[in-house]
């Protein structure tokens, strides 16, 4: 089953049943008029919104055409948004920049940090700064939408919490992350809000793709058209979307409608840009940096400026199966909802 969100000129737009092949869609309003209803009572409201799955691809249902740039995220405000560090390549990588500092603990236990979500981003909203020498850079990452996790949630509790699964964009701003990891409290100015792909679907409709707690499929990454990686998110994944949800509530209960994100997705290779049409590259620009510097003694791949325009999406064959992020940098401050 896929869903999203549309815009209904309100916060928490209006919950819609898409086609397998995203072409079409329902109104669920009469089950759940919001993804967060339905999160609240999955149990009771699942039956019935994949039974009006059913009849869309039925063709009982006609539904009407589906646009991914009428989408909202599918949650457009959440009550938690957390994102790990499923991947200890990009740790690696990026180790100066993000400040990390003891490998054994990365190793053993997944790192989390707690992220906006009061105001997520559309699939096709810009990616806003005020400052164009911020170093904004893109992260790809695959998310999950879970239920209510209990405090001290062992492995087979937290993977069995997982309702949807999606792809967002953790955008970063490279030149405040120094600045909030030496103020002690974590990132906060450099996180502004994180965009999400316009479909979130449930593990059973991705097949054989969702197993071991992981999503095998590539996430393949443009800047201004040019493809900078395609890395699989199953490849990699030292802490799985398991071992990510158990962390998070070693300490507190989770609510239905949290988002865990999996970290910039990041295989291990020897490549640097520009990267042949089969190779894996990268899902952020400062991975790719990291690497030029160590190959060239410089970094020779700008970070996002005004205009660029940025697109991810997990990729099944030449099908993006959660629509993809579409999104350029606008050198304003975003609209309030």
């Amino acid at each position: 089953m896929k869903l999203a969100t549309l815009r209904n000129g309100r916060p928490d737009g209006q919950l819609v049943i898409v086609s397998a092949d995203m072409s079409r869609c329902v109104s669920a309003g009469r089950i759940a008029p919001t993804l967060q209803v339905a999160l609240d009572d999955w149990a009771a409201l699942a039956p019935a919104l994949a039974d009006l799955s059913r009849q869309l691809e039925a063709g009982a249902i006609a539904g009407q055409p589906f646009d991914p740039a009428l989408a909202l995220a599918p949650l457009p405000r959440a009550y938690q948004w957390i994102d790990g560090s499923g991947y200890l390549n990009h740790l690696e990588r990026v180790r100066g920049l993000k400040g990390s500092k003891d490998a054994e603990l990365q190793s053993a236990r997944p790192l989390l940090y707690q992220g906006a979500s009061d105001s997520l981003s559309a699939p096709t909203a810009p990616i806003f700064a005020t400052d164009a020498d911020l170093a904004i850079d893109l992260e790809a990452e695959v998310a999950v939408i879970i239920a209510a996790v209990p405090m001290g949630a062992d492995r087979a509790t937290a993977a069995a919490a997982i309702r949807l699964v999606t792809v967002c964009n953790d955008v970063s701003l490279r030149r405040l992350v120094a600045d909030d990891l030496q103020n002690g409290f974590g990132f906060f100015h450099s996180k502004p809000s994180t965009a999400f792909a316009p479909i979130v679907a449930t593990p059973d409709a991705l097949g054989t793709a969702w197993r071991d707690a992981r999503l095998h499929l590539p996430v393949r990454v443009e800047v201004n058209g040019t493809l900078i990686g395609q890395p699989n998110a199953g490849t990699d994944m030292h802490f799985d979307f398991a071992d990510l949800i158990a962390e998070a509530a070693r300490t507190r209960n989770l609510a239905a409608g949290t988002i865990i994100g999996g970290g910039t997705v990041s295989n291990q290779h020897d490549e640097s840009l520009p990267i042949k049409r089969d190779g894996i590259g990268f899902a952020c620009i400062a991975e790719a940096r990291t690497v030029e510097k160590l190959k060239y003694g410089r970094a020779r791949t700008p970070f996002l400026q005004p205009g660029d325009t940025i697109r991810i999406g997990a990729m099944s064959g030449s099908t993006s199966v959660f629509g993809d992020i579409v999104q350029s940098v606008a050198l304003a401050a975003p609209p309030i909802r």
